[in-house]
């Protein structure tokens, strides 16, 4: 595959792994205060996607592998946001890289609201990029004004602007198609590793009422399932308490 993933590492070798696979933008923009947040207690391993429009997940699994392995990381916690479940799970199901536990945020196994995931890839793929970009620009004034204690954040923010052109909506699209498509129930049900997830309560995306009792009933290797004072972007909205959760999930 001639693009890549690529890849940040924050922290010491000796510390915990915690591997980022993030949602439908498909990067680092949006992490700035869950990663000042686990400073020093964790190595935090965080990436972004290449704007493909041709690879499947296992094409994406395969490229994370591939990233982490050239860092010489082989093992770790695997933190997978919305979309980046659906990569979590590729990955599980190849068993290369060694899996301590995963766990999801704002994630799931078949999304279930299927229907409503097909409407927002045709909406994707119609919106206009003059209209994307005003969407943009009010989310980040509304974000600065949000956010203003939160330089962390407010760093992020221009840059998660700058990279929505118009290919990066095509290949959010595409994202979405694959979710659509993708049913790794099986893959949940069986997965051994710790099985951890935190979401918030307000959640329209992805609803936790429809998540949790499915994840209850069919994954015995789940833990724990907290809802916290957030929406979608629950690891941005809630940076520190995610953080301290997750923290503490990666230590017992």
């Amino acid at each position: 595959m001639s693009e890549e993933v690529e890849l940040r590492v924050h922290g010491l070798a000796e510390l915990p792994t915690l591997v980022y696979l993030p949602g439908l933008h498909g990067d680092w923009t949006l992490i700035g205060g869950f990663r000042k947040a686990l400073e020093g207690r964790v190595r935090f391993v965080e990436m972004t996607y290449p704007r493909t429009l041709v690879w499947s997940l296992e094409d994406y699994a395969a490229a994370v592998e591939q990233a982490l392995a050239q860092q010489g990381i082989q093992s770790g916690w695997l933190l997978g946001e919305s979309f980046g479940s659906q990569v979590l799970w590729a990955l599980a199901a190849r068993n290369r890289f060694q899996a301590r536990g995963v766990i999801l945020a704002g994630g799931f196994a078949r999304h279930p609201m299927h229907r409503g995931v097909c409407l927002a890839e045709r909406l994707c793929g119609s919106i206009s990029l003059g209209l994307l970009t005003r969407i943009l620009f009010a989310y980040a004034r509304v974000a600065r004004f949000r956010f203003r204690h939160e330089p962390e954040v407010l760093a992020d923010i221009g840059q998660f602007i700058a990279r929505r052109t118009d290919l990066d909506r095509q290949a959010a699209k595409h994202r979405l198609h694959l979710l659509a498509a993708n049913d790794p129930s099986a893959i949940a049900r069986q997965i051994q590793a710790p099985m951890y997830a935190l979401t918030g309560v307000l959640d329209p995306i992805v609803p936790w009422f429809l998540v949790r009792p499915w994840l209850k009933r069919n994954c015995r290797a789940l833990r724990e399932y907290r809802i916290l004072r957030a929406d979608h972007n629950v690891l941005s909205t809630a940076s520190r308490a995610s953080a301290d959760l997750v923290v503490q999930w990666m230590m017992l």
